[in-house]
């Protein structure tokens, strides 16, 4: 079997998922439409945050999400740069959440379109 990775694994995973640009997540937020879901490491989340979102590490997403993850919302995972979130909004696809989608570009992108963060 050969490995894989990472890159091979994001790039995989964007061929099921759908990204969302960093404009239209910022409006999304604006209009309570979608729960935003931090899969950033818990030192990561301390630092900074989109205000209201929910936090659940990529590595607890599996035995989490049925309990964090409502499945009757629009969901937009997001990471730093947009790698993590595709992963997540992969798995949770594979879980059975419809509505899940991926910030592309991560919190980076959504600081630089000018998103709100909070401590």
């Amino acid at each position: 079997m050969t490995e894989r990775s990472e890159a091979d694994l994001v790039a995989d995973a964007l061929t099921r998922i759908e990204e969302v640009a960093a404009p239209a997540a910022i409006a999304a937020r604006a209009g309570a439409a979608a729960l935003f879901l931090d899969v950033r490491e818990l030192n990561e989340w301390n630092l900074f945050r989109i205000p209201g979102a929910v936090h659940c590490p990529i590595g607890a997403l599996a035995a989490d999400a049925a309990a964090r993850v409502p499945r009757d919302r629009d969901v937009i995972t997001y990471c730093n740069s947009g790698s993590r979130s595709a992963l997540a909004a992969d798995q949770l696809r594979a879980m059975g959440f419809t509505r899940a989608r991926s910030l592309r570009g991560g919190v980076k992108a959504w600081m630089q379109a000018g998103g709100e963060l909070e401590d």
